[in-house]
Protein backbone atom coordinates (compact mmCIF):
# COMPACT_ATOMS: atom_id res chain seq x y z
CA UNK A 1 0.00 0.00 0.00
CA UNK A 2 1.23 3.63 -0.44
CA UNK A 3 0.04 7.06 0.64
CA UNK A 4 -1.05 9.20 -2.65
CA UNK A 5 -1.04 13.06 -2.14
CA UNK A 6 1.49 15.12 -0.71
CA UNK A 7 5.02 13.54 -0.07
CA UNK A 8 6.04 11.78 2.79
CA UNK A 9 9.69 10.88 3.35
CA UNK A 10 10.69 7.18 3.97
CA UNK A 11 10.39 6.84 8.41
CA UNK A 12 6.91 8.10 7.82
CA UNK A 13 5.51 5.77 5.17
CA UNK A 14 6.93 2.87 7.17
CA UNK A 15 5.40 4.13 10.16
CA UNK A 16 2.13 4.00 8.10
CA UNK A 17 2.80 0.14 7.17
CA UNK A 18 2.95 -0.65 11.06
CA UNK A 19 -0.13 1.41 12.02
CA UNK A 20 -2.13 -0.73 9.36
CA UNK A 21 -0.23 -4.17 10.29
CA UNK A 22 -0.95 -3.70 13.91
CA UNK A 23 -4.74 -3.36 13.47
CA UNK A 24 -4.63 -6.17 10.87
CA UNK A 25 -2.97 -8.47 13.78
CA UNK A 26 -5.53 -7.33 16.00
CA UNK A 27 -8.33 -7.75 13.45
CA UNK A 28 -7.45 -11.10 12.50
CA UNK A 29 -7.99 -12.71 15.67
CA UNK A 30 -11.13 -14.64 16.97
CA UNK A 31 -13.77 -12.40 17.88
CA UNK A 32 -14.44 -11.63 21.32
CA UNK A 33 -17.89 -9.86 22.96
CA UNK A 34 -18.00 -7.39 25.92
CA UNK A 35 -21.58 -9.05 26.38
CA UNK A 36 -19.79 -12.67 26.38
CA UNK A 37 -21.66 -14.47 29.29
CA UNK A 38 -24.33 -12.33 30.56
CA UNK A 39 -27.97 -12.54 28.71
CA UNK A 40 -28.34 -9.45 27.79
CA UNK A 41 -26.92 -9.47 24.27
CA UNK A 42 -27.54 -6.50 22.61
CA UNK A 43 -28.78 -5.60 19.16
CA UNK A 44 -26.53 -5.83 16.87
CA UNK A 45 -27.64 -3.49 13.61
CA UNK A 46 -25.02 -2.81 10.27
CA UNK A 47 -21.65 -4.45 9.75
CA UNK A 48 -19.31 -3.59 12.91
CA UNK A 49 -19.80 -6.36 14.83
CA UNK A 50 -21.21 -9.20 12.49
CA UNK A 51 -19.15 -12.73 12.17
CA UNK A 52 -17.88 -15.00 9.83
CA UNK A 53 -19.07 -18.48 10.71
CA UNK A 54 -15.93 -19.47 12.02
CA UNK A 55 -16.09 -16.49 14.82
CA UNK A 56 -13.68 -14.41 13.58
CA UNK A 57 -14.94 -10.44 12.56
CA UNK A 58 -16.41 -9.81 8.86
CA UNK A 59 -14.53 -7.44 7.31
CA UNK A 60 -15.00 -6.33 3.84
CA UNK A 61 -13.26 -7.65 0.93
CA UNK A 62 -12.02 -4.76 -0.50
CA UNK A 63 -11.24 -1.08 1.24
CA UNK A 64 -9.54 1.43 1.29
CA UNK A 65 -10.31 2.30 5.23
CA UNK A 66 -6.99 -0.19 6.35
CA UNK A 67 -4.96 3.24 4.55
CA UNK A 68 -7.44 5.62 6.57
CA UNK A 69 -6.58 3.18 9.60
CA UNK A 70 -2.76 4.17 8.97
CA UNK A 71 -2.99 7.94 7.72
CA UNK A 72 -4.91 8.50 11.36
CA UNK A 73 -2.46 6.92 13.28
CA UNK A 74 0.45 8.67 11.82
CA UNK A 75 -0.65 12.19 11.62
CA UNK A 76 -2.88 12.28 14.46
CA UNK A 77 -2.76 12.24 18.15
CA UNK A 78 -4.78 11.08 21.14
CA UNK A 79 -3.01 13.49 23.19
CA UNK A 80 0.44 14.94 22.91
CA UNK A 81 3.06 12.76 22.33
CA UNK A 82 0.53 9.83 22.23
CA UNK A 83 -0.61 8.53 18.65
CA UNK A 84 -4.16 8.23 17.73
CA UNK A 85 -5.40 4.43 18.28
CA UNK A 86 -9.10 3.46 16.98
CA UNK A 87 -10.71 1.35 19.40
CA UNK A 88 -11.33 -1.59 17.42
CA UNK A 89 -15.13 -1.50 17.05
CA UNK A 90 -14.63 2.05 15.44
CA UNK A 91 -11.34 0.49 12.99
CA UNK A 92 -13.58 -2.00 11.91
CA UNK A 93 -16.52 0.56 11.18
CA UNK A 94 -13.83 2.83 9.38
CA UNK A 95 -13.01 -0.42 7.17
CA UNK A 96 -16.83 -0.84 6.21
CA UNK A 97 -17.14 2.90 5.36
CA UNK A 98 -14.27 2.52 3.35
CA UNK A 99 -15.52 -0.47 1.37
CA UNK A 100 -15.70 -0.37 -1.96
CA UNK A 101 -17.04 -2.55 -4.83
CA UNK A 102 -14.99 -4.29 -7.88
CA UNK A 103 -14.92 -0.59 -9.84
CA UNK A 104 -13.66 1.32 -6.64
CA UNK A 105 -17.49 2.94 -5.86
CA UNK A 106 -17.98 2.90 -2.04
CA UNK A 107 -20.80 0.75 -0.98
CA UNK A 108 -22.50 3.08 0.85
CA UNK A 109 -22.18 6.91 0.29
CA UNK A 110 -24.73 7.86 3.48
CA UNK A 111 -24.34 6.78 6.78
CA UNK A 112 -25.64 6.99 10.49
CA UNK A 113 -23.58 5.76 13.70
CA UNK A 114 -26.05 5.66 16.76
CA UNK A 115 -24.65 5.23 19.54
CA UNK A 116 -24.78 5.60 23.05
CA UNK A 117 -24.13 8.70 24.68
CA UNK A 118 -20.39 9.18 25.46
CA UNK A 119 -19.40 6.26 23.20
CA UNK A 120 -16.62 8.87 20.77
CA UNK A 121 -19.15 10.13 18.47
CA UNK A 122 -18.00 13.54 17.94
CA UNK A 123 -14.19 12.17 17.94
CA UNK A 124 -14.81 9.54 15.29
CA UNK A 125 -16.83 12.51 13.53
CA UNK A 126 -13.55 15.10 14.08
CA UNK A 127 -10.76 11.89 12.97
CA UNK A 128 -12.87 11.64 9.65
CA UNK A 129 -12.97 15.05 8.61
CA UNK A 130 -9.37 15.10 8.65
CA UNK A 131 -9.39 12.24 6.65
CA UNK A 132 -11.75 13.23 4.21
CA UNK A 133 -9.74 17.21 4.38
CA UNK A 134 -6.28 15.59 4.04
CA UNK A 135 -5.96 11.87 3.69
CA UNK A 136 -6.39 8.75 2.01
CA UNK A 137 -10.22 9.66 1.77
CA UNK A 138 -10.67 8.36 -2.35
CA UNK A 139 -10.10 5.26 -4.37
CA UNK A 140 -7.59 5.96 -6.98
CA UNK A 141 -6.77 2.71 -8.31
CA UNK A 142 -5.83 -1.35 -7.97
CA UNK A 143 -2.66 -2.87 -6.64
CA UNK A 144 -3.64 -6.15 -7.77
CA UNK A 145 -6.68 -7.38 -5.82
CA UNK A 146 -5.98 -4.13 -3.29
CA UNK A 147 -7.50 -0.81 -3.78
CA UNK A 148 -5.10 2.22 -3.62
CA UNK A 149 -6.42 5.74 -2.21
CA UNK A 150 -5.95 9.04 -2.55
CA UNK A 151 -6.32 12.17 -0.95
CA UNK A 152 -9.51 14.68 -2.34
CA UNK A 153 -7.60 17.91 -4.42
CA UNK A 154 -9.96 20.83 -2.93
CA UNK A 155 -11.30 18.86 -0.20
CA UNK A 156 -14.13 20.94 1.19
CA UNK A 157 -15.71 19.19 4.54
CA UNK A 158 -18.59 20.51 5.71
CA UNK A 159 -19.61 20.01 10.05
CA UNK A 160 -23.33 20.87 10.17
CA UNK A 161 -25.69 21.00 13.17
CA UNK A 162 -28.66 23.21 13.85
CA UNK A 163 -26.72 25.12 16.53
CA UNK A 164 -23.17 26.37 16.66
CA UNK A 165 -22.78 24.68 20.21
CA UNK A 166 -23.40 21.28 18.59
CA UNK A 167 -20.39 21.83 16.02
CA UNK A 168 -18.55 23.50 19.07
CA UNK A 169 -18.61 19.32 20.00
CA UNK A 170 -16.63 18.44 17.24
CA UNK A 171 -14.90 21.12 15.73
CA UNK A 172 -12.70 22.14 19.39
CA UNK A 173 -11.47 18.34 19.08
CA UNK A 174 -8.89 19.63 16.40
CA UNK A 175 -6.28 21.23 18.00
CA UNK A 176 -5.55 18.57 20.01
CA UNK A 177 -5.93 15.70 17.64
CA UNK A 178 -3.33 17.27 14.94
CA UNK A 179 0.29 16.63 15.25
CA UNK A 180 2.76 19.38 14.09
CA UNK A 181 4.09 16.82 11.65
CA UNK A 182 0.47 16.98 9.98
CA UNK A 183 0.09 20.61 10.68
CA UNK A 184 3.45 21.44 8.88
CA UNK A 185 3.02 18.60 6.10
CA UNK A 186 -0.35 20.04 4.97
CA UNK A 187 0.32 23.81 5.87
CA UNK A 188 -3.04 23.79 8.29
CA UNK A 189 -4.29 26.94 9.90
CA UNK A 190 -6.92 25.77 12.76
CA UNK A 191 -9.17 28.62 13.47
CA UNK A 192 -12.93 28.84 15.90
CA UNK A 193 -14.91 27.89 12.90
CA UNK A 194 -12.45 27.24 10.08
CA UNK A 195 -9.60 24.99 9.41
CA UNK A 196 -7.53 25.66 6.12
CA UNK A 197 -4.98 24.08 4.32
CA UNK A 198 -2.65 23.70 1.41
CA UNK A 199 -2.80 27.22 1.27
CA UNK A 200 -6.87 27.80 0.97
CA UNK A 201 -7.19 24.41 -0.78
CA UNK A 202 -8.75 22.26 1.37
CA UNK A 203 -11.32 23.58 3.91
CA UNK A 204 -12.78 21.91 6.86
CA UNK A 205 -16.11 24.60 7.70
CA UNK A 206 -18.93 24.28 10.63
CA UNK A 207 -22.20 25.35 9.87
CA UNK A 208 -25.46 25.89 11.17
CA UNK A 209 -29.08 25.76 10.41
CA UNK A 210 -29.51 28.35 7.44
CA UNK A 211 -30.76 26.17 4.44
CA UNK A 212 -30.99 28.64 2.54
CA UNK A 213 -27.22 29.71 2.78
CA UNK A 214 -25.79 26.25 2.09
CA UNK A 215 -27.98 25.51 -1.38
CA UNK A 216 -25.79 24.74 -4.08
CA UNK A 217 -22.67 24.01 -1.82
CA UNK A 218 -20.61 21.49 -3.08
CA UNK A 219 -18.98 20.21 -0.11
CA UNK A 220 -16.95 16.57 -0.40
CA UNK A 221 -18.05 15.19 2.72
CA UNK A 222 -20.51 17.20 5.59
CA UNK A 223 -20.58 15.54 9.19
CA UNK A 224 -24.24 16.19 10.46
CA UNK A 225 -24.25 16.64 14.31
CA UNK A 226 -26.45 14.99 16.30
CA UNK A 227 -29.66 14.73 13.98
CA UNK A 228 -32.10 13.44 16.98
CA UNK A 229 -32.24 17.75 17.48
CA UNK A 230 -32.63 18.16 13.84
CA UNK A 231 -36.69 19.10 13.52
CA UNK A 232 -38.47 21.19 11.31
CA UNK A 233 -38.87 23.82 13.98
CA UNK A 234 -35.34 24.49 13.91
CA UNK A 235 -35.27 24.48 9.89
CA UNK A 236 -33.07 20.97 10.83
CA UNK A 237 -35.51 18.97 7.53
CA UNK A 238 -34.58 21.34 5.18
CA UNK A 239 -30.92 21.39 5.80
CA UNK A 240 -30.85 17.83 5.54
CA UNK A 241 -32.65 17.76 2.06
CA UNK A 242 -30.31 21.03 0.86
CA UNK A 243 -27.37 18.91 2.16
CA UNK A 244 -29.04 15.35 0.47
CA UNK A 245 -29.48 17.45 -2.93
CA UNK A 246 -25.84 18.85 -2.83
CA UNK A 247 -24.20 15.52 -2.66
CA UNK A 248 -26.55 14.02 -4.93
CA UNK A 249 -25.38 16.77 -7.66
CA UNK A 250 -21.92 15.97 -6.79
CA UNK A 251 -18.95 15.36 -9.90
CA UNK A 252 -19.45 11.74 -10.08
CA UNK A 253 -21.46 11.20 -7.04
CA UNK A 254 -18.20 11.09 -4.93
CA UNK A 255 -19.46 13.40 -2.21
CA UNK A 256 -20.48 11.37 1.04
CA UNK A 257 -22.36 12.08 4.37
CA UNK A 258 -22.35 10.88 7.74
CA UNK A 259 -24.92 11.55 10.79
CA UNK A 260 -23.85 10.48 14.34
CA UNK A 261 -26.72 10.50 16.77
CA UNK A 262 -28.21 9.27 19.90
CA UNK A 263 -31.21 7.14 19.69
CA UNK A 264 -34.21 9.66 18.48
CA UNK A 265 -37.57 10.22 20.32
CA UNK A 266 -39.89 8.74 17.70
CA UNK A 267 -42.61 10.86 18.42
CA UNK A 268 -39.95 13.72 17.41
CA UNK A 269 -40.05 13.18 13.85
CA UNK A 270 -36.31 13.97 13.96
CA UNK A 271 -33.67 13.86 10.55
CA UNK A 272 -32.61 10.71 13.22
CA UNK A 273 -35.88 9.29 12.89
CA UNK A 274 -36.46 9.43 9.59
CA UNK A 275 -32.85 8.09 8.50
CA UNK A 276 -34.37 5.12 11.24
CA UNK A 277 -37.50 4.59 9.40
CA UNK A 278 -35.74 4.78 5.73
CA UNK A 279 -33.56 2.01 6.95
CA UNK A 280 -36.46 -0.35 8.53
CA UNK A 281 -38.27 0.27 5.16
CA UNK A 282 -35.06 -0.34 3.35
CA UNK A 283 -34.63 -3.39 5.67
CA UNK A 284 -38.63 -4.87 5.12
CA UNK A 285 -37.88 -4.80 1.58
CA UNK A 286 -40.78 -2.25 1.32
CA UNK A 287 -38.21 0.74 -0.10
CA UNK A 288 -35.48 1.15 -2.66
CA UNK A 289 -33.04 3.20 -0.29
CA UNK A 290 -29.53 1.93 -1.12
CA UNK A 291 -26.36 3.07 -0.18
CA UNK A 292 -27.23 4.30 3.71
CA UNK A 293 -25.12 2.15 5.97
CA UNK A 294 -26.76 2.45 9.22
CA UNK A 295 -24.90 0.72 12.52
CA UNK A 296 -26.29 0.64 15.76
CA UNK A 297 -25.58 -1.62 19.36
CA UNK A 298 -28.69 -1.28 21.25
CA UNK A 299 -29.72 -3.11 24.27
CA UNK A 300 -32.62 -5.75 23.84
CA UNK A 301 -36.23 -4.19 24.41
CA UNK A 302 -36.69 -6.33 27.33
CA UNK A 303 -33.87 -5.10 29.22
CA UNK A 304 -34.51 -3.84 32.46
CA UNK A 305 -33.26 -0.16 34.08
CA UNK A 306 -32.82 -1.99 37.71
CA UNK A 307 -29.71 -1.63 39.34
CA UNK A 308 -29.25 -5.61 39.26
CA UNK A 309 -29.23 -5.60 35.41
CA UNK A 310 -28.17 -2.42 33.92
CA UNK A 311 -24.03 -2.66 34.67
CA UNK A 312 -24.47 -6.10 32.46
CA UNK A 313 -26.59 -4.11 29.85
CA UNK A 314 -24.17 -1.16 29.78
CA UNK A 315 -21.63 -2.98 29.21
CA UNK A 316 -22.74 -4.81 26.15
CA UNK A 317 -24.51 -1.82 24.75
CA UNK A 318 -21.21 0.41 24.92
CA UNK A 319 -18.99 -1.92 22.69
CA UNK A 320 -14.92 -0.84 22.68
CA UNK A 321 -15.79 2.43 24.88
CA UNK A 322 -14.39 1.02 28.09
CA UNK A 323 -13.57 4.83 29.38
CA UNK A 324 -17.54 4.86 30.66
CA UNK A 325 -18.04 4.67 34.04
CA UNK A 326 -20.68 1.90 33.83
CA UNK A 327 -21.23 2.65 37.75
CA UNK A 328 -21.95 6.21 37.48
CA UNK A 329 -24.19 5.81 34.46
CA UNK A 330 -26.05 3.35 36.59
CA UNK A 331 -26.69 6.07 39.35
CA UNK A 332 -28.24 8.31 36.37
CA UNK A 333 -30.51 5.35 35.47
CA UNK A 334 -31.73 5.19 38.91
CA UNK A 335 -32.52 8.79 39.48
CA UNK A 336 -35.88 8.87 39.67
CA UNK A 337 -35.84 12.65 38.21
CA UNK A 338 -34.27 11.25 34.71
CA UNK A 339 -37.28 9.61 33.01
CA UNK A 340 -36.94 5.72 32.24
CA UNK A 341 -37.07 6.67 28.37
CA UNK A 342 -34.70 9.24 28.91
CA UNK A 343 -32.29 6.74 30.09
CA UNK A 344 -32.94 4.09 27.38
CA UNK A 345 -32.15 6.81 24.78
CA UNK A 346 -29.46 8.12 26.17
CA UNK A 347 -27.63 4.91 27.95
CA UNK A 348 -29.41 1.72 26.17
CA UNK A 349 -29.19 3.48 23.27
CA UNK A 350 -33.15 2.07 22.44
CA UNK A 351 -35.72 4.44 20.22
CA UNK A 352 -38.25 4.44 22.73
CA UNK A 353 -40.81 6.87 22.97
CA UNK A 354 -42.05 8.84 26.08
CA UNK A 355 -43.85 7.48 29.01
CA UNK A 356 -47.16 9.77 28.49
CA UNK A 357 -46.97 8.26 24.68
CA UNK A 358 -50.55 7.70 23.80
CA UNK A 359 -49.74 4.11 21.85
CA UNK A 360 -46.39 2.41 21.73
CA UNK A 361 -45.10 3.76 18.42
CA UNK A 362 -43.50 0.72 17.58
CA UNK A 363 -46.62 -1.27 18.15
CA UNK A 364 -48.61 1.20 16.17
CA UNK A 365 -46.45 0.67 13.45
CA UNK A 366 -46.79 -3.25 13.09
CA UNK A 367 -49.82 -2.68 12.29
CA UNK A 368 -49.68 -1.07 8.92
CA UNK A 369 -50.71 -2.40 5.63
CA UNK A 370 -50.05 -0.65 2.57
CA UNK A 371 -51.17 -3.25 0.61
CA UNK A 372 -54.70 -3.23 1.79
CA UNK A 373 -56.95 -2.07 -0.98
CA UNK A 374 -60.75 -0.40 0.13
CA UNK A 375 -63.36 -0.77 -2.64
CA UNK A 376 -66.15 1.46 -3.95
CA UNK A 377 -68.63 -1.10 -2.49
CA UNK A 378 -66.92 -1.64 1.12
CA UNK A 379 -68.99 0.69 3.77
CA UNK A 380 -66.75 3.22 5.17
CA UNK A 381 -67.33 5.80 7.91
CA UNK A 382 -65.35 9.17 8.38
CA UNK A 383 -64.13 11.89 10.98
CA UNK A 384 -63.65 14.90 10.02
CA UNK A 385 -61.18 17.46 12.46
CA UNK A 386 -61.28 21.04 11.39
CA UNK A 387 -58.89 23.79 12.33
CA UNK A 388 -59.05 26.96 10.82
CA UNK A 389 -55.13 28.03 11.00
CA UNK A 390 -52.86 26.98 13.53
CA UNK A 391 -53.26 23.16 13.70
CA UNK A 392 -53.66 20.83 11.02
CA UNK A 393 -57.17 19.88 9.10
CA UNK A 394 -57.80 16.46 8.71
CA UNK A 395 -59.53 13.33 7.48
CA UNK A 396 -59.75 9.57 8.09
CA UNK A 397 -61.71 6.77 7.05
CA UNK A 398 -62.74 3.55 8.54
CA UNK A 399 -63.67 0.44 6.90
CA UNK A 400 -66.78 -1.28 8.67
CA UNK A 401 -66.01 -4.74 7.67
CA UNK A 402 -63.07 -4.70 9.22
CA UNK A 403 -62.11 -1.52 10.85
CA UNK A 404 -59.25 -0.55 8.73
CA UNK A 405 -58.16 2.93 8.40
CA UNK A 406 -57.28 5.27 5.74
CA UNK A 407 -55.70 8.46 5.41
CA UNK A 408 -57.92 10.30 3.20
CA UNK A 409 -56.64 13.95 3.78
CA UNK A 410 -55.14 16.46 5.51
CA UNK A 411 -54.38 20.14 5.46
CA UNK A 412 -52.09 22.11 7.48
CA UNK A 413 -49.71 25.51 6.53
CA UNK A 414 -47.04 25.16 4.34
CA UNK A 415 -43.79 24.62 5.76
CA UNK A 416 -41.82 27.92 6.42
CA UNK A 417 -44.88 30.08 6.33
CA UNK A 418 -44.64 31.99 9.60
CA UNK A 419 -47.13 34.75 11.03
CA UNK A 420 -50.88 35.41 10.19
CA UNK A 421 -52.22 34.98 6.79
CA UNK A 422 -52.82 31.02 5.99
CA UNK A 423 -56.07 29.12 6.62
CA UNK A 424 -57.25 26.40 5.47
CA UNK A 425 -58.64 26.18 2.22
CA UNK A 426 -62.43 25.30 2.43
CA UNK A 427 -63.23 24.96 -0.79
CA UNK A 428 -60.46 22.73 -1.52
CA UNK A 429 -61.83 20.72 1.55
CA UNK A 430 -65.40 20.23 0.34
CA UNK A 431 -64.22 18.74 -3.05
CA UNK A 432 -62.48 16.47 -1.22
CA UNK A 433 -65.25 15.13 1.03
CA UNK A 434 -67.38 15.39 -2.24
CA UNK A 435 -64.52 13.08 -4.14
CA UNK A 436 -64.58 11.19 -1.09
CA UNK A 437 -68.60 10.32 -1.01
CA UNK A 438 -68.00 9.90 -4.71
CA UNK A 439 -64.94 7.04 -4.03
CA UNK A 440 -66.07 5.25 -0.93
CA UNK A 441 -69.69 3.71 -0.20
CA UNK A 442 -69.98 6.20 2.96
CA UNK A 443 -72.48 5.31 5.73
CA UNK A 444 -71.12 7.62 8.58
CA UNK A 445 -69.76 11.36 8.66
CA UNK A 446 -68.99 13.02 11.67
CA UNK A 447 -67.56 16.72 11.74
CA UNK A 448 -65.25 18.41 14.73
CA UNK A 449 -65.49 21.63 14.30
CA UNK A 450 -62.78 24.84 14.88
CA UNK A 451 -64.78 27.44 17.10
CA UNK A 452 -62.31 29.99 15.90
CA UNK A 453 -64.50 32.84 13.80
CA UNK A 454 -64.52 33.64 9.92
CA UNK A 455 -62.45 37.00 9.83
CA UNK A 456 -64.96 38.49 7.05
CA UNK A 457 -68.34 37.42 8.41
CA UNK A 458 -67.53 36.92 12.19
CA UNK A 459 -69.63 33.08 12.08
CA UNK A 460 -67.56 30.18 12.90
CA UNK A 461 -65.36 29.55 10.38
CA UNK A 462 -66.81 25.66 9.54
CA UNK A 463 -70.86 25.63 10.07
CA UNK A 464 -71.47 26.51 6.33
CA UNK A 465 -69.27 23.81 4.96
CA UNK A 466 -70.62 21.39 7.60
CA UNK A 467 -73.73 22.44 6.82
CA UNK A 468 -73.91 22.18 3.50
CA UNK A 469 -72.43 18.18 3.96
CA UNK A 470 -75.77 17.69 5.80
CA UNK A 471 -77.94 18.94 3.25
CA UNK A 472 -76.42 16.61 0.67
CA UNK A 473 -75.31 13.34 2.05
CA UNK A 474 -77.69 13.06 4.95
CA UNK A 475 -80.19 10.99 3.31
CA UNK A 476 -76.62 8.53 3.08
CA UNK A 477 -75.59 8.45 6.55
CA UNK A 478 -76.83 5.61 8.87
CA UNK A 479 -76.24 7.46 12.17
CA UNK A 480 -76.78 10.90 12.54
CA UNK A 481 -74.28 12.99 14.81
CA UNK A 482 -77.03 15.02 16.38
CA UNK A 483 -80.19 12.97 16.49
CA UNK A 484 -83.07 14.39 14.54
CA UNK A 485 -80.97 17.61 13.93
CA UNK A 486 -77.77 17.30 12.23
CA UNK A 487 -76.10 14.23 10.80
CA UNK A 488 -72.66 15.61 10.38
CA UNK A 489 -72.12 18.59 12.93
CA UNK A 490 -70.56 16.65 16.03
CA UNK A 491 -69.12 19.24 18.61
CA UNK A 492 -66.20 17.49 20.94
CA UNK A 493 -66.58 20.85 23.25
CA UNK A 494 -69.64 19.32 24.65
CA UNK A 495 -68.87 17.31 27.91
CA UNK A 496 -71.23 14.14 26.31
CA UNK A 497 -69.48 14.47 23.35
CA UNK A 498 -65.66 14.76 25.23
CA UNK A 499 -66.74 11.99 27.32
CA UNK A 500 -67.50 9.67 24.64
CA UNK A 501 -64.21 10.62 22.76
CA UNK A 502 -61.90 9.70 25.90
CA UNK A 503 -63.60 6.29 25.84
CA UNK A 504 -62.94 5.77 22.42
CA UNK A 505 -59.20 6.57 22.79
CA UNK A 506 -59.02 4.31 25.74
CA UNK A 507 -60.99 1.48 23.22
CA UNK A 508 -58.33 2.60 20.87
CA UNK A 509 -55.60 2.05 23.23
CA UNK A 510 -56.13 -1.46 24.05
CA UNK A 511 -57.19 -2.38 20.27
CA UNK A 512 -54.24 -1.44 19.09
CA UNK A 513 -52.04 -3.49 22.15
CA UNK A 514 -54.12 -6.90 21.40
CA UNK A 515 -53.41 -6.38 17.71
CA UNK A 516 -49.79 -5.86 18.00
CA UNK A 517 -49.45 -9.05 19.98
CA UNK A 518 -51.25 -11.08 17.61
CA UNK A 519 -48.78 -9.68 15.39
CA UNK A 520 -45.93 -10.90 17.73
CA UNK A 521 -47.86 -14.03 17.80
CA UNK A 522 -48.42 -14.43 14.09
CA UNK A 523 -51.83 -14.15 13.89
CA UNK A 524 -53.67 -11.70 11.53
CA UNK A 525 -54.06 -8.34 13.46
CA UNK A 526 -57.57 -7.07 14.77
CA UNK A 527 -56.46 -3.66 13.81
CA UNK A 528 -54.68 -2.06 10.64
CA UNK A 529 -54.44 0.79 9.05
CA UNK A 530 -52.98 2.00 5.71
CA UNK A 531 -49.38 3.23 6.30
CA UNK A 532 -49.60 6.73 5.92
CA UNK A 533 -47.05 8.82 6.87
CA UNK A 534 -49.11 11.68 8.26
CA UNK A 535 -51.24 9.66 10.06
CA UNK A 536 -48.17 7.58 11.49
CA UNK A 537 -46.03 11.23 12.61
CA UNK A 538 -49.42 12.25 14.08
CA UNK A 539 -50.40 9.09 15.80
CA UNK A 540 -46.81 9.15 17.16
CA UNK A 541 -46.34 13.08 18.13
CA UNK A 542 -50.06 12.11 20.22
CA UNK A 543 -49.63 11.86 24.12
CA UNK A 544 -51.76 10.72 26.95
CA UNK A 545 -54.10 13.73 28.23
CA UNK A 546 -56.15 13.18 31.15
CA UNK A 547 -59.88 14.50 31.52
CA UNK A 548 -62.27 13.56 33.55
CA UNK A 549 -63.71 10.83 32.20
CA UNK A 550 -60.55 8.84 32.08
CA UNK A 551 -57.36 9.44 29.63
CA UNK A 552 -57.43 10.60 26.22
CA UNK A 553 -54.91 12.19 23.77
CA UNK A 554 -53.75 15.79 22.86
CA UNK A 555 -50.53 17.55 22.25
CA UNK A 556 -47.38 17.22 24.30
CA UNK A 557 -48.36 20.94 25.55
CA UNK A 558 -50.48 23.77 24.05
CA UNK A 559 -47.77 25.17 22.37
CA UNK A 560 -46.28 22.67 21.00
CA UNK A 561 -45.54 22.25 16.79
CA UNK A 562 -46.12 18.49 16.74
CA UNK A 563 -49.85 17.94 15.47
CA UNK A 564 -51.82 15.36 16.88
CA UNK A 565 -54.73 15.98 14.44
CA UNK A 566 -55.09 12.65 12.12
CA UNK A 567 -55.30 10.55 15.45
CA UNK A 568 -58.14 12.26 16.36
CA UNK A 569 -59.78 11.83 13.63
CA UNK A 570 -58.58 8.14 13.33
CA UNK A 571 -60.32 7.60 16.74
CA UNK A 572 -63.27 9.40 16.13
CA UNK A 573 -63.49 7.28 13.03
CA UNK A 574 -62.95 4.31 15.13
CA UNK A 575 -65.96 5.57 17.51
CA UNK A 576 -68.33 5.99 14.43
CA UNK A 577 -68.00 2.82 13.32
CA UNK A 578 -68.70 1.43 16.98
CA UNK A 579 -71.81 3.66 17.06
CA UNK A 580 -72.75 1.90 13.54
CA UNK A 581 -72.35 -1.51 14.44
CA UNK A 582 -74.18 -0.91 17.77
CA UNK A 583 -77.34 1.07 16.16
CA UNK A 584 -79.96 -1.44 14.41
CA UNK A 585 -79.95 -1.14 10.73
CA UNK A 586 -83.51 0.79 9.55
CA UNK A 587 -86.09 -1.59 8.34
CA UNK A 588 -86.49 -1.45 4.65
CA UNK A 589 -89.94 -0.27 3.69
CA UNK A 590 -92.15 -3.55 2.07
CA UNK A 591 -92.54 -3.20 -1.49
CA UNK A 592 -95.93 -3.17 -2.95
CA UNK A 593 -96.79 -6.70 -4.88
CA UNK A 594 -99.47 -9.79 -4.56
CA UNK A 595 -99.37 -11.69 -0.77
CA UNK A 596 -98.42 -15.03 -0.23
CA UNK A 597 -101.04 -17.98 -1.74
CA UNK A 598 -101.79 -20.96 0.26
CA UNK A 599 -103.11 -24.21 -1.04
Amino acid sequence: MAVHGAAVDAPVEDEFHDVIAWYQDKLAEPAVFPWSGTEWEPIRIGPTWQTTPDGHWLLPEATIGWQQLGWAGTMLQLRRGEPWRFTLEQARWLLWWGAVDETGQFLNVDGVLQRLKGWGKDPKLAVLSLIEAFGPARFLEWDGDEPVACDVPEAWIQLAAVSLEQTKNTTRLFPGLLTERAKDEYGIRVGKELIYGLGDERLIQAVTSSPATLEGARATFVGKNETQHWLASNDGHEMADVIERNSTKSPGGTARTLSITNAPEPSQDSVAMRDREAYELAQAGESLTTGLMYDSLEAPPEAPLTAEAAPEVLRGVRGDSSWLDVGRIVQSILDTRNPPSRSRRFWYNQVVAAEDAWVDPQRFDSLARPDIVVDREDELVAFFDGSKSQDTTGLVGVRMSDGHGVTIGMWQRPPGERGVGWTAPRVAIDEAVDAMFDRYNVIGFWADPSHAEDDETGERYWDDIIDGWHHRYSDRLRVWAQKGKHSVMWDMTSPTRAAEFTAAAERTVADVDRAADEVKAELAPSVTWDGDHRLKRHVHNAREYDTRWGTSLGKANRSSKQKVDLAVCWVGARMLRRVVQLTPEPKRKKQPGRGRGWR
